[in-house]
């Protein structure tokens, strides 16, 4: 018992040495209520926004951006805005836009989309994937995708994202992180 007891202690001492380590190596993190040319710095794109709507007083119910350039793993570079002033989107009936939503709550569907944006595109390539499910379910998870706009057909067996949903789809795997 009294060995236990000693390794317990030793395995936490171990422990908050490497927290102390690990908190002395960690940058200092800001707190909420930073000064204006932090949060500035932080928040360009949302301070952008601010300034256009501030000159824009048309747009008063504000805007929602979507906006993002990257380079995808194939080396094809990306870049997309798409926005969208906020009058009247709460108030109109979103259940068409649930189709979309659906297509991306099957966990093969988002494997499926990564895959794609990494340059998987042939049928029988993403069908030689186990994780993707039988040929059967793979088109079935396809055409999903397809009917919901996420994915098109770029050729016989092949599937791309297409440009005006790249940023979109990666929004969206951003806005349900916790």
């Amino acid at each position: 018992m009294d060995e236990e007891l000693d390794q317990l202690r030793e395995r936490l001492e171990a422990l908050t040495e490497r927290v102390a380590a690990l908190e002395s190596a960690a940058p200092p993190v800001e707190a909420a209520t930073s000064s204006p040319s932090t949060r500035e710095e932080r928040f360009w794109a949302l301070t952008g926004l601010e300034t256009r709507l501030a000159d824009h007083p048309e747009t008063s119910d504000g805007e929602v951006m979507l906006v993002g350039s990257l380079t995808l793993p194939t080396g094809a570079p990306v870049s997309w805005q798409q926005s969208a002033g906020t009058a009247g989107l709460l108030e109109v009936d979103w259940s068409e836009r649930a189709a979309a939503f659906a297509a991306l709550g099957h966990p093969v569907r988002i494997e499926l989309l990564r895959h794609i944006l990494s340059g998987v595109h042939a049928t029988a390539d993403l069908a030689a994937m186990e994780t993707l499910g039988t040929t059967g379910q793979l088109h079935h998870h396809l055409r999903q995708l397809v009917a919901a706009g996420w994915v098109r057909q770029s050729g016989r067996g092949s599937y791309q994202i297409p440009a005006a949903r790249i940023v979109p789809l990666l929004a969206c795997m951003i806005g349900v992180e916790r």
